[in-house]
């Protein structure tokens, strides 16, 4: 396995996980890479590992270049597992190299591993020198863990990005030009929305921080790195980070005996008079973690359930619970259903929405099965109301 050179003496040697296809709940059909960069200089740098099963891959992909008992210097921005599960092994093999993290780095890695490594702690604003190349750091906590922080290079202006501007992707390529598009986008989206989402008034500050380097490369610890449409992918982080949403309404819902889905199409159908897009999401056939990569983009949130035993259908619980994890903000929101007799699973709907914080409309209740009158109100409703 080869290392691929991205900058004059920077090199990808990460691992590419073809086989992964759940991330911690977040479905990853197309699997992911784990990236790590080899900066050869007087001071040989690795900038992260991978997750420890693709360790022997990133070894070998560093033997292509030098031997790896050379490097002198590890960089660890960010301390999860598909990150740091390759550093017990290779510090074993570079035991006197050494070790920069941030304060909370420092911490997490202690705690992981119960490991004396040789320890040097960065803050923002503090760089080092590797000869001809210097890293800049600069901390980004809570993008996604209290450790984060990234690393520039503004020799060859490249920013070392962690997180941020990540896809989960398993490909042969390793630049955003390589591939459609679309798809990288698509999943650079899907990834906000499941990992970075709840930490927008973060992202917004690392933009602004980012803002200020010359950066004609962006690469991140997943998947492609990005060196033709780092225009688009920024804007597209400043939207998302700014809540900027478009006039799309998702439907998401789950049906005992189909009353709650033709309701889910009475409303589909009010959105659609007023000319608002509308996507619809039956929690039977879609994941929650693919809904997340439209409701980044989502003005309105409509989530109907069914009344089961006094409660909403399990799938719809799932549903608010990753959401409201994952705290959009600025979204409408609007609770529907259907019930027989007891109906509790649309005002419990209607709570998880506004636990979200969204701003609500009033919620939709229809007993046993809606006729057509009802359905027409139902439409006439929403049309008056958004």
């Amino acid at each position: 396995m080869k290392a691929v050179k991205i900058r004059e003496n920077i090199y990808w040697v990460g691992g590419i996980d073809w086989n992964l296809r759940n991330f911690h709940g977040y479905l990853t059909p197309r699997g992911s890479t784990y990236n790590a960069y080899l900066i050869i200089d007087d001071n040989i740098t690795l900038i992260d590992t991978v997750k420890h099963y693709l360790y022997d891959e990133m070894l070998a992909r560093i033997s292509s270049v030098i031997d790896p008992s050379r490097i002198q210097t590890v960089i660890s921005n960010h301390v999860e597992m598909d990150h740091s599960g390759g550093l017990p092994k290779l510090m074993d093999l570079i035991p006197n190299a050494r070790l920069v993290t941030s304060p909370n780095g420092e911490k997490g890695l202690r705690d992981h591993f119960r490991e004396n490594w040789n320890f040097s702690v960065v803050k923002s604003g503090d760089s080092i020198s590797l000869g001809k190349h210097t890293l800049q750091f600069l901390l980004t906590p809570m993008i996604h863990w209290p450790d984060n922080m990234v690393s520039y290079c503004p020799e060859e202006k490249v920013l070392f990005s962690n997180d941020s501007f990540g896809q989960h992707i398993a490909t042969p390529e390793r630049f955003d030009d390589e591939i459609s598009e679309g798809i990288v986008l698509e999943e650079a989206q899907k990834y906000y929305g499941n990992i970075v989402l709840s930490y927008n008034s973060q992202v917004q500050k690392e933009l602004e921080a980012a803002s200020q380097l010359d950066i004609k490369m962006i690469a991140p610890s997943h998947g492609l790195i990005w060196r033709s449409h780092i225009d688009k992918i920024t804007d597209k982080y400043r939207k998302w980070a700014f809540n900027q949403t478009e006039n799309l309404a998702i439907i998401v819902y789950d049906t005992m005996w189909d009353s709650t889905a033709k309701m889910a199409e009475a409303i589909r159908e009010g959105f659609e008079n007023r000319d608002v897009k509308v996507k619809m999401f039956n929690l039977k056939q879609f994941h929650i973690s693919d809904i997340m990569t439209d409701v980044v983009d989502a003005r309105y949130i409509c989530v109907g359930s069914s009344t089961l035993n006094s409660n909403m259908l399990p799938p719809v619980s799932a549903f608010l619970t990753y959401l409201r994890a994952l705290s959009p903000k600025a979204r409408i929101g609007m609770a529907f259903g259907s019930y027989g007799w007891g109906g509790q699973s649309i005002d419990q709907v209607d709570e998880g929405l506004k636990l979200c914080g969204f701003e609500l409309l009033e919620k939709v209740k229809a007993k046993y099965i809606p006729d057509q009158e009802t359905l027409k109100a139902i439409t006439s409703r929403i049309e008056k109301e958004i």
